[in-house]
């Protein structure tokens, strides 16, 4: 790399250390995006093609059979739990899984063979990269929006209370948002009840569109009279005073 300038040597050593490339894929990815590190990363994973060429199926196999429950065959909690110190909800996003803490065959075989994952080893090397995936605003909007569906229990319409929060507190950890824990004890004091859909995707829109000290706030929106009573509490307990964020 002793030819490129530092800009572009820190660049190629970024995208190795997230996608655990070799050098000559980092600098072909970079170069086919104009040295865009978001275009590299598209260009690198989006050839699903070559991709799954890389994949063995006979280790997806292997791999399942680790997780599988032993009486169904599926991977559930137990399973999960196993995986659980590198998966992240961005893998189950991959997955297109419908309920959380459980992955039929099509979904992890179908998944892990779209990431280029038949090893442990490859799938360690993937997650800097999924995890870097929850910063694009675009992906982590469609991260969200997934994540009500996964996380419902089956056959409801709404999200349990205690489970919307888990998941709000695990989503805005990466594309952070200073008022989620107020929303949480707000919602715990207040609520106490299971969150809808519209709620569920208003928020982000809210988190998304109103700055923490409000000023931008319009009473008159047409936003859920959830939102409304949350702004409320927060101006009731001094949370926000003076058009400023305590």
């Amino acid at each position: 790399m002793h030819k490129l300038g530092r800009g572009h040597r820190d660049k190629v050593q970024q995208f190795m250390t997230i996608t655990g490339a070799s050098e000559k894929l980092a600098l072909q990815a970079l170069k086919a995006s104009d040295w865009h590190l978001e275009g590299a990363f598209d260009f690198f994973y989006g050839q699903q093609s070559h991709i799954k060429s890389y994949t063995d199926t006979t280790y997806l196999e292997e791999l399942y059979k680790r997780y599988k429950d032993p009486y169904t065959d599926m991977i559930l909690p137990d399973g999960i739990t196993l995986l659980c110190n590198d998966l992240q909800l961005v893998v189950s996003w991959h997955m297109k899984a419908s309920t959380m803490c459980e992955y039929s065959k099509e979904e992890f075989f179908t998944g892990l063979q779209a990431l280029g994952i038949d090893s442990l080893e490859k799938f360690r090397e993937r997650i800097p990269f999924m995890r870097s995936e929850l910063k694009d605003e675009q992906k982590f909007r469609e991260i969200y929006n997934f994540a009500f569906g996964w996380a419902k229990e089956k056959g409801q319409k709404s999200l349990a209370l205690d489970t919307a929060i888990g998941m709000w507190q695990l989503l805005f950890a990466e594309k952070q948002w200073p008022l989620v824990d107020h929303w949480c004890q707000f919602l715990q004091a207040r609520h106490n009840k299971a969150i809808s859909r519209d709620t569920w995707s208003q928020l982000l829109e809210f988190a998304r569109t109103v700055d923490p000290a409000l000023s931008n706030y319009d009473a008159e929106g047409a936003w859920p009279y959830l939102i409304d009573e949350f702004v409320e509490y927060l101006n009731e307990n001094g949370i926000i005073q003076s058009g400023q964020f305590k």
